[in-house]
């Protein structure tokens, strides 16, 4: 890993150094920055920042193993979502994370996936920890630019390191982290280098703390000047009650959470309804804020989920939401709209085994009517004549440029997921009434008939809050590590999803007792980091 991430370090500021819109700093070529001076300005370092932002959603070429990287974010929210039942696939379409959802993917050292979200991590740590050491020995952190560059670091350090923790190690809350082994943590900047074992669970966690508590004082002091792709304070306490809701330290996620979401409104039905395409959103925390220049065209966020978007994954392959999740949707709860549970299975090779023929479609009695409820579909979202349909298909994720390759933006948080933090937070501290409050707030916000003082026990709120993550959060990438934090298995019977396609993935055993939860440690560590040994392999 120290090996590569020298490589890494030395070509950051000439490969990653990208502005995320057109209206961020101005700078001279990227390619006219050389490494010394990338953290001798805050101008500089305000690009080197534009580049961890850019790499948060985009491929590049500064990672081992090639120059197709997973595109950041784009690529590991419907990633986790695939392995974690969220996002179902009605066929393998073009075989793009096919490998995920059958538990092929993450339980292979040598895999593409497991080994480029390790680098990329490390890459985001690797540069942060220059902006920190850099600003730390060189810059007045009282300046508000300089703070917020600082702050910045930080919470990209924080959120790096507890995104390999909670995914290369065993979860927080269902083994021992004072013994369980995490990942290696460094934090020195330039060579030479000196290789680092695996340090406990526990341990990164402290530094993670420590790491995000930092971003929130910087933060806090800083420049308040706001672009979504930039890390807040909002974000960074977002952040924050993400690491505590993981760690179960239930206090410190619920008053973060509340604290992230501080002036950022509840979408309206129309809004909620738009298709998630825009940072502008009322809700977006934390986005990345796409330019037409910076498309990743095939391997875009909305390549993945969008039924709309003109590409063979998604014309041959509408992702679903579980028949059970969505059939507890109220008729009085407008989010109901965003997946299609009647719609025609219109493609021959769905791996139902239904597709392609009227007569197997319960839905419809005639041939006229199912082939025009396909055409009101395709009419109605923009889709081209050659995408499918299925029943249960979303139509949550839309372009805004309906049935083409169309750059849209890339959410990371928003402020339900922090009502719903905060709500479990207040659960499992068994606040019933707490719990209920902001529920309430949150819930009749989607369903004029809500009323959450029907959940008057722990257990009847948690049941409540889980399924209220499944649907609200559907596609952005939450559902693996749910699973993991409550110690709860796969078990796809009643969903729709086929056995035929899932196989391993179809059920899984609870975290607690089912290693294969834990990812493998990319077999390239192992053989290039002399303090990590085949035996320290998960």
């Amino acid at each position: 890993m120290l090996r590569k991430i020298n490589i890494i370090i030395a070509t950051v500021s000439l490969l990653a150094i990208t502005s995320c819109s057109e209206d961020f700093l101005e700078t001279k070529p990227t390619d006219a920055i050389s490494a010394s001076d990338a953290y001798s300005s805050p101008e500089n370092m305000n690009l080197v920042l534009n580049g961890l932002h850019r790499n948060m959603y985009g491929n590049g070429d500064i990672l081992p193993g090639g120059s197709f990287q997973r595109t950041g974010e784009s690529h590991f929210i419907p990633s986790f979502d695939a392995i974690g039942g969220n996002i179902i696939h009605s066929s393998p379409g073009n075989g793009w994370m096919t490998a995920d959802l059958k538990w092929l993917m993450h339980t292979v050292a040598t895999s593409t996936t497991v080994t480029q979200q390790w680098y990329q991590r490390y890459n985001f740590i690797a540069v942060s920890n220059n902006l920190i050491n850099a600003v730390n020995k060189n810059f007045n952190s009282a300046d508000p630019k300089i703070a917020k560059i600082l702050g910045q670091a930080y919470a990209y350090r924080a959120w790096a390191y507890w995104r390999l923790v909670t995914t290369y190690a065993k979860g927080y809350l269902v083994g021992n982290p004072s013994t369980d082994l995490g990942v290696p943590i460094i934090l020195q900047t330039g060579a030479p280098y000196t290789s680092a074992p695996r340090s406990t669970v526990s341990e990164v966690y402290a530094q993670i703390e420590s790491d995000i508590n930092n971003a929130i004082l910087y933060l806090g002091n800083g420049d308040t000047s706001i672009n979504k792709s930039e890390i807040s304070v909002n974000a960074a306490q977002g952040i924050k009650a993400r690491i505590a809701l993981s760690k179960g330290d239930w206090n410190a996620a619920a008053t973060a959470a509340a604290a992230a979401r501080q002036g950022y409104p509840l979408l309206t039905e129309g809004d909620w309804l738009s298709g998630f395409n825009s940072v502008g959103l009322s809700e977006v925390i934390w986005g990345g804020a796409m330019i037409d220049a910076e498309t990743n065209f095939f391997a875009s966020y909305f390549y993945y989920v969008s039924p709309t978007f003109n590409g063979s994954q998604n014309r041959t392959n509408p992702k679903l939401i579980s028949k059970e999740l969505y059939d507890a949707i109220p008729t009085t709860d407008f989010r109901n709209k965003a997946w299609l549970p009647t719609a025609p299975n219109t493609y021959s090779s769905a791996s139902n085994g239904l597709g392609g023929d009227w007569e197997a479609d319960p839905n419809y009695a005639t041939e006229e009517e199912w082939l025009a409820a396909k055409a009101a579909i395709i009419q109605k979202y923009g889709m081209t004549s050659g995408h499918n349909t299925h029943p249960y298909m979303n139509v949550k994720f839309l372009q805004k440029n309906p049935g083409t390759i169309d750059v849209d933006d890339v959410i990371y948080m928003r402020s339900s997921e922090m009502y719903l933090i905060e709500a479990e937070a207040k659960a499992m501290m068994n606040d019933i009434a707490g719990a209920q409050s902001v529920l309430q707030e949150f819930g009749g916000a989607r369903d004029t008939a809500y009323d959450s003082s029907v959940f008057n026990t722990q257990t009847a709120l948690m049941d409540h809050i889980k399924w209220q993550r499944g649907v609200e959060l559907w596609g952005e990438g939450f559902s693996y590590h749910d699973h993991i934090r409550w110690d709860e298995g796969l078990d796809q019977t009643n969903s729709g999803a086929s056995l035929v396609l899932y196989r391993d993935g179809f059920t899984q055993a609870k975290p607690s007792t089912n290693d294969a939860w834990i990812w493998k440690i990319p077999q390239a560590e192992i053989d290039a980091n002399p303090n990590i040994s085949e035996a320290d392999q998960n």
